[in-house]
């Protein structure tokens, strides 16, 4: 098993214990699903935020592996390598 390295934006780091960065492990082969999934067991109310009832990414929440937007990839099924890098945006609104 490899480790992964997820990027938590300051909005929602008080969801992750107030944690930047998650190191996480993965099987070979491993999606955004599942990562999200093992964040999500540990932290329900951050999952919440990311995803819909349905399971889905939120529109206002960006996630990349390795610089590339899984919403031009595979989306929560992008496969992410040992070693990558998955940064999750969340866009702030105002007027």
């Amino acid at each position: 098993m490899s480790e992964v390295n997820v990027l938590v934006p300051s909005l929602l780091r008080p969801l992750v214990g107030g944690s930047a960065e998650l190191r996480l492990a993965a099987e070979p082969g491993a999606t955004v699903a599942e990562l999200l999934d093992a964040i999500g067991g540990e932290f329900p109310v951050f999952n919440r935020r990311v995803r819909d009832e349905t399971g889905a990414l939120r529109r206002y929440v960006n996630i990349y592996v390795s610089g590339d937007d899984v919403r031009r990839l595979e989306g929560l099924k992008t496969p992410v390598a040992a070693g990558q890098e998955v940064m999750i945006m969340q866009s702030v609104a105002g007027g």
